[in-house]
């Protein structure tokens, strides 16, 4: 249109260069102003509609980390806590830390919210390959470790591994259902902890194969093969990174069951291929969390507050086995097993823990 003709009967402004006139965005901007999504403190951030409505809140931290949940102090001081009681009991009774610390987690952080199974097996695992590289260089001093059985059992662990975590990060185990059935499958391993550990109160743990066998590595008895050690790599491979395990409570009966070697060798065996089955099935597992509503730092930030206190716990428990009664332990560590079976398997007396 001409400069003659008509014009907005909103407010003009005149341009000083070109005495031009053009229409004012003062409306545009207050519009987009009052429509602009509320102020949260601490510069809080919220994820858009890329949500699922079940999915808990996800809050940005300096502009780079989310959490699904917000990190109190309290918290902070409970995880560090329940890193120290992981590595005290898994030090005295020789059971691996994530069967306390994943559970731990539920009972701390799972209030009213939607299930994580997902992020406390991702910081598990971290937490798992913090540990064991301390014990695996002990085990490799004391001559323990059988190198003719870790050369096969490592890479049918690698390979297990990266199938367990890719099987739990199927849609049967994804939203809030999807992760309490996950949970409940961690549920039934629990239960097998305990059933060891009772059996163990009645039971002297068996020592090695023969009579008058070494203490340590193969033995007469033992039946090493290519074969034997692949097949228990990929067993405790699938439910290490299925779970978020360490796998040497399936590792360790398997290796005396099917290889035939001392229960030390088997102990040595078992955290020398978590040192790097753990660490790659940490790396997928943290990695794919965002399908998860977590963010890929959610689980190194945790396993960043358990790991030091677990490493410090395993040194204590190794100086308690020593001087407290394994006996009344052992009866504790069964009561705890069982009450966080009922929390993992979110039966309707679980709410209670």
């Amino acid at each position: 249109r001409g400069e003659g003709e008509d014009r907005p009967t909103r407010p003009v402004r005149t341009d000083s260069t070109n005495e031009r006139p053009r229409v004012a965005r003062g409306a545009d901007v207050a519009r987009q102003f009052r429509n602009r999504p509320t102020a949260t403190p601490h510069s809080q951030t919220f994820a858009p509609s890329t949500l699922r409505p079940s999915a808990p809140r996800r809050i940005r931290y300096n502009g780079r980390m989310t959490l699904a949940f917000t990190l109190d102090p309290m918290s902070v001081t409970l995880v560090v806590a329940l890193g120290l009681v992981a590595g005290v009991l898994g030090g005295m009774l020789g059971v691996g830390g994530s069967v306390i610390m994943i559970p731990g987690l539920a009972m701390i952080f799972d209030w009213g919210r939607t299930p994580q199974q997902h992020l406390y097996q991702a910081a598990a695992m971290i937490a798992n390959v913090a540990v064991s590289v301390p014990a695996t260089i002990r085990h490799a001093r004391a001559g323990a470790i059988v190198p003719k059985a870790l050369r096969w059992l490592l890479p049918g662990a690698l390979a297990c591994v990266l199938l367990g975590v890719w099987m739990s990060n199927l849609s049967a185990f994804e939203g809030r259902q999807g992760q309490t059935n996950l949970s409940r499958v961690f549920a039934l391993l629990l239960v097998y902890v305990i059933y060891v550990n009772v059996r163990r109160l009645f039971r002297p743990r068996p020592g090695v194969p023969g009579a008058g066998s070494p203490m340590v590595g193969e033995t007469a008895d033992s039946k090493v093969t290519p074969g034997r050690s692949l097949t228990v790599g990929g067993v405790m491979g699938v439910i290490a990174g299925f779970l978020g395990v360490g796998g040497g409570a399936i590792a360790v009966p398997l290796q005396q069951l099917v290889l035939r070697l001392p229960l030390r060798s088997c102990i040595a065996n078992s955290a020398a291929v978590i040192c790097v089955s753990a660490g790659v099935g940490a790396t997928y597992k943290n990695l794919t969390l965002d399908q998860h509503h977590d963010g890929p730092w959610d689980g190194v930030i945790l396993a960043l507050l358990l790991a030091p206190s677990c490493i410090l716990g395993g040194y204590l428990g190794a100086i308690l086995t020593h001087k407290l009664p394994n006996r009344q332990v052992r009866i504790a560590f069964i009561c705890l097993m069982i009450v966080a079976a009922v929390k993992m398997a979110a039966l309707p007396w679980g709410e209670w823990f």
